[in-house]
C-alpha cells in the first residue's frame, strides 16, 4: 500500500512539475529532470526554416509571434527596472521559452554567456524571471504547445 502511495504522488509531482511555469537555467532544468531536450520533444517550434515544422507557418503569423516575443521581453525590462535589478552592463545570453496554446509560459530557460554576470546576479535574475513568468502570458495563442528561443542582449 505504502509503495503504491509514493509512485502515485510521485507521479503527480512529475506531472505538476513538467506543467509547472517556471524558469531555470539550462543546467538547472537538466538536475531536476527536465532537460530541454525532453522539453523540445513536447513543444513545436515556434519558427522554424522547413514551415511545415513551424506553428507559425505565414509570414504574418511569424511577424505577430516575434512582435508577441518583442513585446513580452519588453515587459521582462520593466519589470526588472520596477524590481531594482541593474545590469550595469549589456549581458548576453539565451533564451528558450516554452508555451501553452494559450501563451501560458510553462518554461523559460536561460543561459548567459560565460563570465557575463555573477552567480548571485544571475540567482537574482532567476527569482525576478520566475515571479514574472507566474504573472505574463506570452502575448500569442497557437493550436498546440510551442518553444521560441532566441540570443538576447539585456541592459538597462
Amino acid at each position: 500500500m505504502t509503495k503504491k502511495l509514493i509512485m502515485v504522488l510521485s507521479i503527480i509531482c512529475f506531472a505538476y512539475n513538467s506543467h509547472a511555469q517556471i524558469a531555470l537555467t539550462f543546467e538547472q532544468s537538466a538536475r531536476k529532470g527536465v532537460p530541454f531536450k525532453h522539453l523540445d520533444s513536447l513543444y513545436k517550434s515556434a519558427l522554424h526554416a522547413d514551415t511545415t515544422l513551424a506553428v507559425f507557418k505565414t509570414s504574418s503569423e511569424q511577424a505577430a509571434l516575434q512582435n508577441a516575443y518583442a513585446q513580452y521581453l519588453k515587459k521582462l525590462g520593466a519589470f526588472l527596472q520596477a524590481n531594482n535589478f541593474k545590469w550595469e552592463k549589456p549581458v548576453r545570453c539565451f533564451n528558450r521559452i516554452y508555451m501553452a496554446p494559450n501563451g501560458t509560459v510553462e518554461h523559460f530557460l536561460f543561459q548567459f554567456a560565460p563570465g557575463q554576470i555573477s552567480a548571485e546576479k544571475e540567482k537574482q535574475f532567476g527569482n525576478l524571471l520566475n515571479k514574472f513568468v507566474k504573472t505574463n502570458i506570452f502575448g500569442i495563442m497557437a493550436s498546440q504547445k510551442f518553444a521560441q528561443c532566441s540570443p538576447v542582449k539585456y541592459s538597462d
